[in-house]
């Protein structure tokens, strides 16, 4: 009886010594701020990215942790409005971090029935009431640095240490110099730093001395897209966050205990664009015959996406493949990719003599056996070629896209040539019975054709009906992106510009 007290109470003892005992938790880094800190999901959609989204790369991961609480649309004043800012300070732990980092949003309107997220310049004790006209809330408005000022005050009072940053600069340029915030947000998130004696990272200036060195050219394209100045692309992020983590080695905020001395920045994987057909998609190396797919490079997101045009000119569906090129293509063809396949202008031609690049017609399963240079060859449909290329792109884990040929410029009866009951009626049921996405080129130029007339189309076909100039191939190429951007089903349109 004795031996089964005391083994009772060794027990107890023990269980009371583990449950006493916890681990140490981990450090737990925030980030507080807007879309150019964490844009959407911090999934890098649209190609989007915040400098958020990477410091964790440069951190001793056994150490800290990382939560990006940012939100796009946020002001400095919407983010403690929603709530946001309480959900970060309720978990602070003493002896967390929290950067904070606004200013882009808090420029809009006070008041408005649209976003009414804007904040009254400064960092004094002014103040505005309004009935919100969006929320329809009676509403106290402050300063930017009163806002900037509580959030500052309250993480020091969970024992947390706040680090204030300037907003990043946005992609704006006048005599090769970017554009500084240093007399608005940038100045003002400063001076609320030095008041409450917090560390304070410049981020607009030590961004913007880094732009320059690179050069407007170098900048816009790879680390801002041309079509957004404000948010950065996944390189422009990385930079970013490379900065503030460069000027937090230099203080004494004791996060810079916390770097690593090796990085790894694991950029996400591009996927491949590749396009396939002939010669009014090809590169010809002639100002008179210049393929659509020439210029449509500049449509294309390059920062997420490689370009390959391998596109030949005199191809027909059945040359494509016979002469080997398709194999190329399909060799180097990865999951996820995209494949713009297009062709019909070729398949026209004979069968079993010259060129020897016809397709039977339609889209069945009929062949036919013809002798070429003393050897045989077996010819099939052009529906049947357009298949094979469709599933073995689909084999591959790739994304087939499937055009038809682009209109000649010929004018029956004052209206652009079709081969509606042919190539274009073909190639739509090959898409229709392989599901995959189909556009139909030649009636989506044909009818921008029409509105520009026939005097003006005719100034893009110098050589002859069929092949375009450069200023006729950047027409069509501005046609393909417009209806790719539009076309949802494939998943490339979020790849493409326009």
């Amino acid at each position: 009886m004795r031996l089964r007290i005391l083994f009772a109470l060794v027990l107890i003892g023990l269980c009371a010594v583990s449950c006493s005992f916890t681990p140490n938790k981990k450090t737990i880094i925030y980030t507080v701020g807007d879309s150019t800190v964490k844009n959407g999901q911090g999934d890098g959609d649209h190609g989007l990215w915040g400098w958020g989204d990477f410091i964790e790369h440069f951190l001793d991961s056994t150490e800290v942790h990382v939560e990006n609480r940012a939100l796009g649309g946020t002001s400095s004043r919407t983010y403690i409005d929603k709530g946001l800012w309480d959900s970060v300070y309720n978990k602070l732990n003493k002896g967390d971090y929290v950067l904070i980092q606004f200013g882009h949003n808090d420029d809009g309107p006070i008041n408005d029935d649209f976003r009414a997220r804007g904040t009254i310049n400064g960092i004094d004790d002014k103040s505005e009431e309004i009935d919100n006209l969006l929320t329809g809330k009676h509403e106290v408005v402050h300063t930017y640095g009163w806002y900037l000022r509580k959030m500052i005050v309250e993480a020091k009072d969970k024992g947390a240490i706040p680090i204030v940053l300037s907003p990043i600069p946005r992609n704006k340029w006048d005599n090769d110099k970017v554009g500084r915030n240093n007399d608005s947000y940038g100045l003002w998130s400063k001076q609320v730093a030095e008041q409450e004696d917090v560390t304070f990272i410049d981020l607009n200036d030590k961004m913007a001395q880094e732009m320059e060195n690179i050069g407007e050219l170098g900048v816009t394209g790879n680390y801002f897209y041309e079509r957004d100045h404000t948010h950065t692309t996944v390189r422009g992020a990385v930079l970013a966050a490379s900065i503030v983590i460069n000027e937090i080695r230099s203080t004494d905020s004791g996060m810079e205990d916390h770097l690593t001395d090796y990085p790894q920045i694991t950029l996400p994987k591009k996927k491949n664009l590749f396009l396939v057909g002939d010669s009014t998609m090809a590169d010809n190396a002639n100002e008179n015959a210049v393929g659509w797919g020439v210029p449509f490079e500049q449509f294309v997101d390059t920062t997420r996406l490689n370009f390959f045009n391998n596109a030949r000119g005199g191809r027909s569906s059945r040359t494509f493949i016979s002469e080997g090129l398709w194999d190329d293509v399909l060799n180097e063809v990865q999951a996820e990719d995209f494949v713009l396949i297009q062709f019909g202008h070729n398949d026209t031609g004979n069968i079993d003599k010259e060129k020897f690049r016809g397709s039977l017609s339609g889209t069945g399963e009929d062949v036919q056996e013809i002798v070429k240079n003393d050897s045989t060859e077996i010819v099939h449909t052009y529906g049947w070629y357009l298949r094979k290329m469709l599933n073995e792109t689909k084999q591959k884990g790739a994304v087939p896209i499937l055009l038809s040929l682009t209109p000649r410029n010929k004018w029956p009866n004052g209206i652009v040539e079709q081969r509606c009951e042919t190539y274009i009626k073909w190639c739509e049921e090959v898409a229709e019975t392989e599901n995959v996405s189909f556009i139909d080129l030649s009636n989506e130029i044909a009818k921008r054709y029409q509105l520009l007339g026939k005097e003006k189309v005719n100034l893009f076909f110098p050589k002859d009906h069929t092949h375009t100039n450069g200023e006729g191939a950047l027409f069509n190429a501005q046609a393909v992106a417009e209806i790719l951007k539009k076309d949802k089903e494939s998943g490339l349109h979020d790849y493409i510009f326009y």
